[in-house]
């Protein structure tokens, strides 16, 4: 399959049917906690800190895990691809040990809450392998698999796996978990408002002012008072310090069908080769699982994502000869510059907010953990791991450095870039159907679309959030920013921040 329209969306989203939305507040508001984002991290957080009295309300602009949540391939583990051996050279063998404490501890909590609510969420155990083809890369293994071993996990080296081709080495932890992450999350939003919380979709939040109490205000122009206020919209809508300079967005794709039973692998992999390959399968049913097969990450804005997908495709293919392909959809993380996620107070001087972000590809487990960290910072508890992962530590050099500057480089390449007009672009009419593209108009640039009947529409080429120009993503239909991957509808409509406004209309 080759053509966008036959391929379905995210697995996750049409097999948890959503029920009747939440209706945004009907007027101003007060509790004591107010969370921003419906999606694992925030939900986490309202659930914990409802079970603990606190009377909370989660604000999410569109559906309930819908967003990242709702797309991600759901791996629940603490092998995080080759994070510990860095870790192990930047942090110390104690910021090691701590990250897989933390990391495992929440997919433990996980598994207790699905068995305390007896959630369906097709929970199963497995195990956790990063594998590499070529045998240059084996070293590299090796001190992986000591450094999450020196960290706690039940780690070792292997030169074998169920996968169907054959691997120069892998490290593989076991006691791991993969669930329907959509499904666990609608049970936890339930279990919240059964202890008291609230939850309000299509509900943004545009405006922050911290005090006591913090005061949110809604693009509806309603005011949340909350006493707390927890930031958990993936990319921080509200950044006062700065993090923007030390995340930075990237999107995967992902390919999925039916594969039958007795080829299907049941355990996880991930590979960094090949701009990453991740592989995983869920039940499908009638002697079938369902091959779920992610890689090909790249800026947010980047050209040529239907080849990308075509190579995606072709790799699943050739790999899993027996899979027919029914679905392909694509997700978005934040990378922090030291591969340690933001978890804790906003800024400095935050008394009273609080963020979460820069999973690095790992929401799930990371997001889990998130709320049980917030959960006690919120009510005064003490976290061991509370320092590894605050907002607040000091930029290092040598742990990111490199990273930091890369990233700099490119965002102040797009800020000059983008402001210098092009001598020549495309004109409008030489826009096919289903593309779009920055265009010169007078001397401004503007975004315009051709729909496939032909019509054309314009809007601010400037990206809402701080002005980079916006590039459209032909195979998703949609404007992206490759600065700090906010995206929009080919309308000027949000579908992803940090941006909180959508691209203004203009007319050709």
């Amino acid at each position: 399959m080759n053509a966008e329209s036959e391929f379905h969306g995210s697995h996750w989203l049409q097999t948890a049917p959503p029920g009747a939305p939440a209706p945004p507040p009907a007027g101003d508001l007060t509790v004591d906690v107010a969370v921003i984002g419906g999606g694992i991290a925030g939900l986490s957080t309202a659930w914990e800190l409802a079970r603990r009295g606190r009377e909370v309300a989660v604000l999410e602009a569109g559906r309930l895990a819908a967003g990242v949540t709702g797309h991600t391939t759901a791996k629940l583990t603490a092998l995080h691809t080759l994070v510990y051996d860095r870790l192990r050279r930047t942090r110390g063998p104690e910021g090691a040990r701590l990250y897989a404490r933390s990391q495992s501890a929440a997919i433990r909590h996980a598994a207790e809450t699905v068995a305390e609510l007896g959630i369906d969420c097709e929970w199963e155990e497995a195990a956790a392998f990063t594998y590499a083809e070529d045998p240059g890369r084996v070293g590299e293994l090796r001190a992986e698999a000591e450094a999450a071993r020196e960290a706690g996990l039940p780690a070792e080296f292997v030169t074998e796996t169920e996968l169907p081709f054959p691997v120069a080495g892998a490290v593989r932890v076991s006691g791991e978990a993969q669930f329907h992450p959509r499904k666990y999350l609608l049970a936890l939003a339930d279990d919240l408002r059964r202890n008291g919380g609230s939850v309000y979709e299509g509900t943004r939040v545009v405006g922050l002012s911290e005090g006591e109490p913090c005061v949110l205000t809604t693009d509806a122009g309603v005011s949340v008072r909350a006493r707390e206020v927890v930031i958990a919209t993936h990319y921080p809508v509200f950044d006062r310090a700065l993090l923007f300079t030390r995340l930075s967005p990237r999107r995967e794709l992902v390919v999925a069908g039916a594969i039958g039973q007795g080829q299907a692998p049941r355990d996880m992999y991930i590979t960094p080769e090949q701009a990453t390959r991740s592989v995983r399968t869920a039940p499908l049913g009638d002697g079938e699982r369902l091959l779920i097969v992610t890689g090909e990450h790249f800026t947010p804005g980047a050209a040529d994502v239907e080849k990308r997908f075509a190579r995606l495709t072709g790799w699943a293919e050739s790999r899993f000869p027996g899979v027919t392909l029914t679905h392909r959809w694509a997700t978005q993380d934040n990378d922090s510059t030291d591969s340690v996620p933001l978890v804790g107070p906003l800024h400095p001087g935050s008394r009273h907010t609080y963020v979460a972000t820069g999973f690095g590809g790992w929401g799930l487990s990371g997001g889990i953990m998130a709320g049980r960290l917030l959960g006690d910072l919120v009510t005064g508890q003490q976290v061991e791991w509370s320092g590894l992962y605050d907002p607040r530590r000091l930029l290092s050099v040598v742990r990111e450095g490199g990273a930091f500057l890369k990233h700099q480089a490119q965002v102040a390449r797009h800020f000059v870039g983008d402001r210098i007009p092009p001598l020549t672009g495309p004109a409008p009419e030489d826009i096919p159907p289903g593309d779009g593209a920055v265009v010169r108009v007078g001397t401004g640039q503007y975004a315009v679309h051709r729909d496939d009947d032909g019509r054309l529409r314009a809007v601010s080429a400037r990206c809402t959030h701080l002005g980079c120009l916006v590039a459209f993503n032909r195979a998703e239909q949609a404007w992206e920013c490759p600065c700090h991957g906010s995206r929009f509808a080919p309308d000027g409509r949000i579908l992803q921040g940090p941006a909180v406004r959508p691209l203004k209309k203009r007319e050709l």
